[in-house]
This record gives C-alpha cells, structure tokens and sequence, in this order.
C-alpha cells in the first residue's frame, strides 16, 4: 500500500475552504458493496471516476471508521452507478444508522459473493488493484471484471451543494 506524505495546511488550502469549493463542483453519485466478514456491507460515494479503458478501471476515496475500512479491505466491490430514480438508495446508503440491506433495497448477492443492487443503472463489478493512503482517506483503484446495464429510470443524478440534482434535458447548455 502506498501512502503519501502529508503536507502542512497553508491559508490557501484551508480546510473549509476546501470543503466550499467542492460543495460547488457537482458529481455522480454511486453506491459501493462488498460482502464483509459479518455481511453486507455498503455505502454512498461520490468520488468514483473512471482511470483507464485498456483495462477498464475506476476509482474511488473512502474516509470514515466503520464501513469504509471494511470496503477498501475488500477483494472484489460492487461499484453501483445510480440514476436520479434511485436517490432514496443513495441517501440511505449515505445515512449512518439506517438498514441498507433490508428486503425493500432489492437487493441479492451474486454468484461471486458482492451484493448486488437490482435497481441501480449500472453495476460495475470490480476486483481492487491497489490501495492508496492520502490524509485521512484511502483510495482505491479497481480493475473492472464485469459491467452490467440494469434499468435505469430516472436521469443523471448529481450531487452539488449538499443536494441531490436529476440532470434533465432542459439542463442542457447550448454551445
């Protein structure tokens, strides 16, 4: 695993700051899963971006204690690209404390052992290549094994400003 070195905070990088500026970039939103050692395990990102396509890989950032260390632990993850028809999974996957894997998420596990979403747009099947410690996040980079196209039916959703966003056709900009 590689680690980076830390690097002292100047004013220009202060944290809130930091924080504000992100809050006004939007991203998509995605749910990751695995199968931890006592179950499923899942939770919101919205750090994932794609790396390369020969091979296909992807990556993501993971902070916090209970969940995340499980996830960036984990062989194989589900990386489960969400539409705006599926903000109530994103928020409860986001949401400390709420049943992610009860009987109304529809959810199963693949043959492969990862949960799976059934209706999330797409799920990325992902083997991890390799774990990076930047600060007080990990991030993982994965080799995408599978791609499935489920039924999405809602439109790009994006989180900007602490809000969740359907991207629609009137929010296309003429160039």
């Amino acid at each position: 695993m590689t680690t980076l070195s830390h690097r002292p905070t100047t004013p220009d990088t202060d944290s809130t700051l930091f924080r504000d500026a992100f809050r006004s970039h939007p991203a998509g939103l995605a749910v990751i899963t695995a199968a931890g050692p006592d179950g499923p395990i899942g939770l919101t990102a919205s750090s994932v971006a794609s790396v390369s396509v020969d091979p296909p890989s992807l990556l993501f950032s993971l902070s916090g204690l209970t969940t995340a260390p499980l996830l960036a632990a984990a062989d194989t993850v589900l990386v489960h690209l969400m539409d705006a028809g599926q903000a109530d999974l994103v928020h409860a996957f986001a949401t400390p404390g709420t049943t992610r894997f009860g009987a109304d998420m529809e959810w199963e596990y693949l043959p492969t052992g990862e949960p799976l979403l059934r209706r999330a747009a797409w799920a990325l099947r992902c083997s991890v290549a390799e774990r990076v410690d930047v600060g007080s996040s990990r991030v993982v980079i994965a080799t995408v094994l599978e791609v499935r196209r489920q039924d999405g039916d809602g439109g790009p959703l994006v989180y900007h400003d602490r809000t969740y966003h359907r991207l629609t056709e009137d929010s296309t900009l003429a160039l």
